[in-house]
């Protein structure tokens, strides 16, 4: 039997809207607590359950709810006296603009792409009460040492920062830092679309950035949200992590190929055009999953970085994975 070309335009349409990946959104539970919530029809002291919870994911004592991961940030370097250690690559582009705004002294470290070796802090010079920041994972490709650097940095006087925003929920990231914080933001892993916190146990860096505090202002519907994400943050985690894993066995020279992330970076010296090309057929119903470097959020160089970490859950089974595969394979990445 054929088909109009109505009929076909139909079908091709449906095929594509199938196949497509969709963007992380908070889960069905999560939307349905946030819109009972700002209906009037759930009550709840949520933000002080969501700070008994980070409490317990970070073993730190002292916990504020923010209004964003940039607000957390503001407030963790307004607490620090001396300069602000920033690395090189890999980090968020945010740590100098605010270092910058609150007039800091930058001083930017070496990485190995991102991640960073105690070695390279041995060669610079820094004042005394100052800090180090990062995230919990270089450029979201690996992994950092969290503990061996908060173990060289308490040694050597320096605050240590990490931004937990795709590490929280971790036995070995978010844990060891003086200074925790993260933003709920979308497509994080506490994945709200607005907010965040900072955590820390010593309870000067809260009595001296009161004023910071203020200025951040919160509500109880992210506070609802983020209390039912904090639920299911390390299962999600994992799911992600198990994901780029998978994918870093199929795709050959990877950045940072034998460490976990939430991303998969391929060096590549024609990354524009192959990022162009992955965008037509790696489609998602609202942003995409395909970014360009250089990028200092991810590596200086050029390469193509596959953001695993913005998918829905449910486009991290195997099928949606082998998709990426193949369609790498055809643009010659495998």
């Amino acid at each position: 039997m054929k088909c109009s070309t109505q009929n076909k335009q139909h079908w091709i349409c449906t095929l594509k809207v199938d196949n497509m990946f969709k963007f992380k959104t908070p889960s069905q539970k999560t939307r349905e607590i946030m819109s009972k919530v700002a209906l009037g029809e759930l009550d709840g002291n949520f933000e002080q359950s969501c700070i008994d919870k980070i409490r317990t994911l970070t073993n730190h004592e002292n916990v504020k709810i923010t209004s964003s991961g940039n607000n957390s940030i503001f407030i963790a370097l307004s607490a620090i006296e001396g300069d602000i250690i920033i690395p090189d690559q890999g980090g968020w582009h945010g740590f100098k603009q605010i270092a910058r705004f609150l007039n800091k002294n930058i001083i930017t470290l070496k990485t190995d792409l991102g991640l960073i070796n105690t070695d390279y802090l041995e060669e610079i010079e820094f004042n005394d009460n100052s800090a180090l920041i990062y995230t919990s994972f270089a450029g979201y490709a690996a992994e950092q040492d969290t503990k061996g650097i908060a173990k060289y940095c308490k040694s050597n006087g320096i605050t240590t920062i990490e931004d937990a925003s795709a590490g929280i929920g971790d036995e070995l990231l978010g844990k060891f830092s003086d200074i925790i914080l993260a933003s709920t933001g979308s497509p994080k892993m506490i994945n709200v679309g607005s907010g965040g916190f900072i955590a820390a146990n010593d309870e000067e860096i809260f009595k001296k950035t009161s004023l910071p505090q203020k200025l951040s202002k919160t509500n109880d519907i992210i506070c609802s949200g983020i209390d039912s994400e904090l639920d299911n943050v390390k299962k999600n985690l994992e799911v992600t992590l198990n994901a780029t894993t998978y994918l870093k066995k199929h795709i050959p020279n990877t950045i940072h190929a034998n460490k976990r992330g939430v991303n998969v970076i391929i060096p590549n010296d024609n990354a524009k055009s192959i990022c162009w090309n992955l965008k037509q057929t790696l489609t998602t119903d609202k942003s995409g999953f395909i970014t360009t470097c250089p990028n200092y959020n991810r590596v200086k160089q050029k390469a193509i970085a596959i953001e695993i970490k913005n998918l829905d859950y449910g486009c991290l089974e195997k099928e949606y994975l082998d998709k990426i595969i193949e369609e790498l394979e055809t643009n010659n990445l495998l």
